[in-house]
């Protein structure tokens, strides 16, 4: 709600695999299909033309950077990108901190398969709840939720999939790290402290210093990967924040 009171248009996507989007199987999940599933999303809304600020958050950090790039080389079908705020996710590989059984999952072979049609509420709970602050759990309807759009069209059964992103960010590091290096489009970090995949302050210090142009927004102590879920009006203060400022 408050991003539509600041904006004439807000669209709010599922990529593919997430959600209430398509979750082909077998498929070959990339960052690469998905900005070009973004870019294909404006130009159907008719909007390729308007300059778009992106908010992106975890695996939409890559597909941002991705897409980021392709605006900065001017390339066919790339939308206009007037900012980008970034939020806690594996921008560098080097300080980005998989969970133990995401590490299972995106190189596990045939454990892979079983761990998938093995997982259920109870573990599905757990694990997400180990990426939230101690006092910003979600509630059991709200993990519920969570849990239902995993499950939607069997969503469960491409986890492995798509969690090869990790190793796809490592293999296009200097591309979608240097697209933020060099470009121009003004950039922000909003930055939950307590996150373990994205530790406090290697993290943090990292992004200072190969970005050094860029703003951040550290919100309290007690934030942990999820900051919009976590501290919504900390998160939305701080976006609009980096928004007047240019």
């Amino acid at each position: 709600d408050g991003l539509t009171q600041r904006f004439h248009r807000v669209i709010a996507l599922d990529f593919m695999g997430f959600g209430f989007s398509d979750k082909p199987r077998p498929h070959r999940y990339s960052i690469f299909e998905q900005a070009s599933i973004v870019e294909g999303l404006v130009h159907h809304l008719g909007l390729h033309h308007q300059r778009i600020n992106l908010l992106s958050h975890d695996y939409g950090d890559t597909v941002a950077q991705e897409l980021l790039h392709r605006y900065e080389h001017n390339e066919t079908g790339s939308i206009l990108i007037n900012s980008l705020c970034l939020s806690n996710g594996g921008i560098f590989p080097e300080t980005h901190y998989p969970r133990f059984i995401q590490k299972i999952l995106k190189d596990g072979g045939f454990l892979s398969l079983i761990i998938m049609r093995l997982m259920n509420f109870f573990f599905f709970s757990r694990g997400l709840g180990a990426v939230f602050g101690p006092y910003t759990q979600p509630s059991q309807a709200e993990y519920w939720d969570m849990w239902t759009a995993v499950r939607t069209n069997d969503g469960n059964l491409v986890v492995d999939s798509i969690l090869q992103y990790i190793n796809q960010r490592k293999k296009h590091r200097d591309r979608w790290v240097g697209a933020l290096m060099s470009t121009s489009v003004p950039l922000h970090l909003i930055y939950g402290p307590l996150d373990p995949v994205n530790p406090h302050p290697e993290f943090l210090q990292l992004y200072k210093k190969v970005l050094p142009t860029s703003t951040v927004s550290v919100l309290d102590d007690h934030i942990s990967h999820y900051p919009q879920l976590e501290d919504p009006t900390g998160f939305l203060n701080a976006y609009l924040n980096f928004i007047n400022s240019f």
